[in-house]
């Protein structure tokens, strides 16, 4: 009897694994790709927005500075491949082959020149990805396909991505009605205005086509799109009123208290990076104040004299040999400065892999 109860049991079981794979199997989508669209469809509405994050820039929108950006610069669109979890091997395969293509003459070392060339091909990579979302993007806010986007248009969208009532929103301003919403998205639209007049080319028609759009998500693609960031990065930043940057102005900290000693340590960390790179690197003529025009260079991002200082501080971390080059070793022992993803026993077989 023992037997068959356990032979029983075990049928039971089995009918029951089975039952609960069938319920799940029902409680899918009948539509798979119906559910993939949609998730499309929200992506979109998503990326109608400015984001805060550009790549291949060496600041946030917000006036932060990019914690990645020799990541950015380094990988380009290879940069999603190299994640924490990714097996150690496999990375370094990828970075000795990336050594390979930085290494333009193939002296086996890599110097600033060669630096400098491989930063400005990432950086358009990034540039060329820009342009590829935008088109998604002005799609997504052109729903008559004309190829431009009125003020309106764009709002309507943005509101709607927000959770109201696309219709209903649209009926409102066509009558010029109040659109009664909160005032923290009242001040967001008020800065997308500002913004999406900035990106309108003269002759100023309040219309956006394509490019004018990609501007207006992208400023690093326009010369006055910009300006007119470092303008506003300014704005915040500027404590005096005289439109420049002072090193206690650059270094103050956001609004805030510090709670803890974590926190304590964070906020040094900030004071201490913005610190060094007010002096190092933005304030050109070294008299202790930045102007627009200072910010504005250390910005742009096709500038190639900065391309050229970046790959002389990128190859400073990692140079231990002191001859101003890199080499496969220097590279893959500072893995993590380059890549975000620390390789380990990074120099086993490196030259048999080389």
């Amino acid at each position: 009897m023992s037997v068959l109860s356990q032979v029983w049991c075990r049928s039971l079981l089995l009918c029951s694994l089975l039952c609960s794979a069938l319920l799940q199997l029902d409680a899918r989508p009948a539509n798979m790709s119906s559910l993939k669209e949609k998730n499309a469809n929200s992506k979109d509405e998503n990326e109608i927005l400015p984001p805060d994050h550009l790549n291949g820039l060496k600041m946030e929108m917000d006036g932060h500075l990019n914690k990645d950006f020799h990541q950015e610069v380094f990988l380009g669109k290879e940069m999603e491949e190299f994640d924490e979890d990714s097996e150690p091997r496999r990375n370094r395969k990828k970075l000795i082959d990336i050594f390979t293509k930085v290494d333009f003459n193939e002296d086996k070392s890599v110097s600033a020149k060669e630096m400098q060339r491989w930063i400005m091909e990432k950086t358009e990579e990034h540039f060329q990805e820009a342009v590829r979302e935008n088109k998604l993007s002005f799609r997504a806010v052109d729903p008559d396909g004309d190829g431009h986007v009125t003020w309106d248009e764009y709002r309507v969208k943005f509101l709607a991505s927000k959770g109201l009532n696309e219709k209903e929103v649209a009926e409102k301003i066509k009558n010029n009605e109040d659109l009664k919403v909160d005032e923290e998205t009242q001040e967001v639209l008020e800065s997308l205005k500002d913004r999406w007049f900035q990106a309108d080319n003269p002759p100023a028609d309040q219309l956006l086509n394509e490019e004018e759009f990609l501007s207006f998500l992208h400023p690093e693609h326009s010369r006055g799109m910009l300006k007119y960031m470092v303008k506003e990065i300014v704005r915040d930043l500027d404590q005096d009123g005289d439109k420049k940057l002072t090193l206690s102005e650059f270094i103050s900290l956001p609004v805030g208290t510090v709670e803890n000693q974590q926190a304590q340590d964070i906020d040094d960390d900030w004071v201490r990076e913005r610190k060094k790179e007010f002096l190092e690197v933005i304030d050109a003529d070294g008299n202790g104040i930045v102007t627009m025009e200072e910010l504005e260079e250390y910005m742009d991002p096709m500038n190639e004299f900065n391309a050229l200082n970046e790959a002389k501080q990128m190859i400073a971390v990692a140079d231990e040999n002191q001859n101003q080059n890199l080499e496969l070793e220097e590279i893959l022992k500072y893995s993590e400065y380059f890549t975000g993803s620390k390789l380990m026993d990074y120099a086993r077989n490196v030259h048999e892999e080389f």
